[in-house]
């Protein structure tokens, strides 16, 4: 998709279907204009009562390169993480299964084998990178909610990354860099009263990254669905 005006509009079903985590980027930044359409398009998000619980932080350019070096060493020195909420770190049955074979997938294409400790690790390491993403939005919301209330920042931030799409942008959601909140709160001066959930790390996709080649399956409708006549 390109993003010049006389550009055909992808359709809602194209947007959806070439949605995709982006594990390379180019350098080649967004413009503001562009940025501002992107997010605003997102803020028509549903949420429970209109409360809109949400709140962005975008780091650009020098900013991101910044947070991403912050980050980088709390990784290399092995800091502690101390993430706001906790999470399942381990899944089982079906839920392993799928996290296995995409695993399998990426690191297939990645070229890292099952025994390659280091290439694990390398690529453990890109993702406080932020894949080089050139821009990097973290999503919070006030620590007085609950998990009911986090459904609405999850449907936030999966209406961002369609706009994204719409747009011809790539992104990639990150539990992961949420890990060190405390890093993240402090280099954009936000509140101690905001929990940090979700880091989604965005810009144009290069293409020429082996990972971005990893386009993993969905389940069927009729294992994931009921319908009742």
């Amino acid at each position: 998709m390109t993003t010049n005006n006389t550009a055909k509009t992808p359709t809602f079903d194209a947007v959806i279907e070439q949605r995709k985590s982006v594990r390379g980027f180019l350098p080649k930044p967004i413009s503001k204009e562009e940025l501002h359409k992107i997010f605003s398009l997102a803020q028509q998000a549903p949420s429970n009562c209109n409360i809109q619980p949400w709140n962005v932080a975008v780091a650009s350019g020098e900013s991101c390169k910044a947070l991403r070096d912050k980050l980088i060493a709390a990784v290399e020195q092995q800091l502690a993480p101390n993430p706001d909420y906790s999470r399942t770190e381990r899944f089982e049955g079906v839920f392993r299964q799928r996290q296995v074979d995409t695993a399998v997938e990426l690191y297939n294409n990645m070229d890292i084998g099952r025994n390659d400790q280091a290439g694990r690790l390398w690529a453990m390491k890109r993702n406080f990178e932020f894949f080089d993403a050139p821009h990097v939005a973290f999503i919070s919301m006030p620590k007085i909610f609950n998990e009911s209330v986090a459904i609405d920042v999850g449907m936030y931030a999966q209406t961002l990354m369609l706009s994204m799409t719409a747009h011809g942008v790539g992104s990639c959601a990150q539990a992961s860099v949420s890990r060190y909140p405390d890093i993240i709160r402090e280099h954009f001066g936000l509140d101690d009263s905001l929990a940090i959930l979700i880091g989604i790390s965005f810009g144009y996709e290069d293409t020429t990254v082996p990972a971005n080649r990893t386009i993993v399956p969905r389940a069927k409708i009729e294992d994931e669905v009921l319908f009742l006549d």
